[in-house]
């Protein structure tokens, strides 16, 4: 007997080169957890801002990919698509 694990986050390795997902198999959720990852990556340069400056946006954003991560696991779809539409437009 052979187990077999299901990366829930594998669409975003066998992803066509854009970056974007596309398709039937791009609902909500996959969509939702692109952002929180790119995002991810914005806070990061936001912290590398020297001299704190870029400290609020940094703080902004984390507070946005906390309220995601929420809207996620409480399966609530309407935030999910508020969360989704405000991270989209982050950068």
């Amino acid at each position: 007997m052979t187990s077999t694990t299901n990366d829930p986050l594998d669409f975003l390795n066998n992803n066509n080169n854009s970056g974007k997902l596309a398709g039937p198999g791009a609902d909500l959720v996959q969509m939702l957890l692109y952002e929180i990852i790119r995002v991810k990556e914005l806070i990061a340069y936001y912290d590398s801002i020297p001299n704190g400056g870029g400290q609020l946006g940094s703080s902004i954003l984390t507070e946005l990919i906390t309220e995601a991560y929420n809207s996620l696991v409480n399966y609530d779809i309407i935030l999910m698509k508020k969360y989704y539409d405000l991270l989209l437009n982050c950068d």
